[in-house]
Parts: C-alpha cells; sequence; structure tokens
C-alpha cells in the first residue's frame, strides 16, 4: 500500500463520521433566540411562547408583494410537502407583515391559507416590528404612494429557520437548491 492510502482512508472514515453540514447557510449561534410580541391573523397578541417546541422558519413581507413573498412561500410550502407527514405537520412558517397598514388580520389569514396549513400571519405596530427587524439585522422601507395610494415595501428575501428550542440554525437563501432546503428542514426537525 502507498504512504498516501492510509492518510486517505483515515480522512474519508473521519468525514463519514462526523456530524453532517447543513447545506444551506449556517448562521448557528451568529443570531439571538427566537423572540418577539406581535399581533396574529386571529387579532390575537402573541409571543414566541406560542410557537416554541417547533421547528420554525421566519420570513419577513407583506401581502400586496408582487414577486419575492409569493415565490418565497410557495417555494417554502413545497419544501414542506417534500417532508414526511409528521415533519410537514411539526413545521410552521411565521410570515410577518411589515405592511400593517393594508395586512390586517383577516388579510394575513387569507394569505397565508394559500399557502399551506403551517402558514402563520403575523404583525405589529412600528415598535414591535422595528424591534424584531434589527434583532435579526433585517431592514424594511416604504416606496412613494401612487395616485391610488399603493406604494411598494423593500424587505430582505431570506428565511431564518429556528429549531424547536427557538435557536437560530439557518439562512436560507432564494439561491439554495430546493433538495438542499428539503434535507435541512429535515435534519432541523430532528436538531434539539
Amino acid at each position: 500500500m502507498g504512504k498516501w492510502v492510509v492518510p486517505v482512508l483515515v480522512s474519508l472514515w473521519l468525514t463519514g463520521c462526523g456530524e453532517q453540514e447543513w447545506q444551506t447557510k449556517d448562521i448557528s449561534g451568529l443570531m439571538p433566540p427566537l423572540e418577539f410580541t406581535l399581533t396574529d391573523e386571529k387579532g390575537n397578541t402573541v409571543d414566541v411562547e406560542s410557537f416554541r417546541g417547533e421547528p420554525t422558519l421566519l420570513f419577513f413581507g407583506f401581502t400586496h408583494c408582487p414577486d419575492v413573498c409569493p415565490t418565497t412561500l410557495a417555494r417554502l410550502g413545497t419544501a414542506i410537502k417534500r417532508l414526511d407527514d409528521d415533519t410537514q405537520e411539526d413545521m410552521q412558517v411565521l410570515f410577518v407583515s411589515v405592511d400593517p397598514a393594508r395586512d390586517d388580520p383577516e388579510t394575513l389569514k387569507e394569505y397565508t391559507d394559500a399557502f399551506g396549513p403551517q402558514f402563520v400571519g403575523l404583525t405589529g405596530d412600528k415598535e414591535a416590528l422595528d424591534a424584531l427587524t434589527r434583532r435579526y439585522r433585517v431592514t424594511y422601507g416604504y416606496g412613494e404612494k401612487d395616485d391610488n395610494g399603493n406604494y411598494d415595501v423593500s424587505h430582505s428575501s431570506a428565511v431564518f429557520a429556528f429549531n424547536d428550542l427557538g435557536e437560530v440554525r439557518l439562512l436560507i437563501r432564494d439561491s439554495d437548491p430546493l433538495e438542499a432546503v428539503v434535507a435541512d428542514l429535515e435534519r432541523l426537525a430532528d436538531d434539539t
């Protein structure tokens, strides 16, 4: 056996025995745990304790979004549908609207229902939204109103993934392959 064979075999063995790496962006320990007080799509004030105990995906957007929000949420819905039934039931997606002037609870519920039972709409006043977006280093802003009073809202397209303890694990981007998202959601479901 050549001199290089043993080190290569040891390296392959160690790689195989090591913990699997996340396939999307690992941000474990880089952000604080999930924490908020917001209004849900039933008009109730809720905090993070209402959602603790299940893997949670957090996405900021607004219901009048023409492209990023529906595309991102539909993609998450597709990924979740590829999980086994028990994992699907445990997964939750919190869609936080940064447009509370137009996104009342009824509008949020109608919007999130289109994507599946795992999707929950949340919003709050400017102070609550600013506290949450600052916590996760996300920005949002409002465009100029047109003649009909419509306006656009700029926001991040990233999805934050938390384990069932509310600890941040991943940043899922729209450039991540769907297979990688599915694999990481499966792993997230087992991460406690």
